[in-house]
C-alpha cells in the first residue's frame, strides 16, 4: 500500500510539474475571469443597444 501511495505522489508530481508551480493561479483560470468581466462591462455599458438591436432583428424576422 505504501508503494502505491509512493507512485501516485510521484505520478501526480510528473503531471503537475512538479512542486515549482504549486499555489499558482494557471492561466486558463485567468482567462476565463478576465473573459466574464468583460463580457459584463460591456453588458452593464450597452444593455439598451444591444436589446434594441435584439427586437429590431427579431421583429424583422417575424413580422409585426
Amino acid at each position: 500500500m505504501l508503494l502505491l501511495h509512493r507512485v501516485l505522489q510521484r505520478f501526480m508530481r510528473q503531471v503537475s510539474g512538479g512542486d515549482r508551480d504549486r499555489g499558482d493561479v494557471p492561466g486558463w483560470v485567468l482567462v476565463a475571469v478576465m473573459s466574464a468581466g468583460l463580457v459584463t462591462a460591456l453588458w452593464l455599458v450597452a444593455d439598451d443597444a444591444l436589446t434594441g438591436i435584439l427586437d429590431r432583428a427579431i421583429s424583422s424576422v417575424t413580422g409585426p
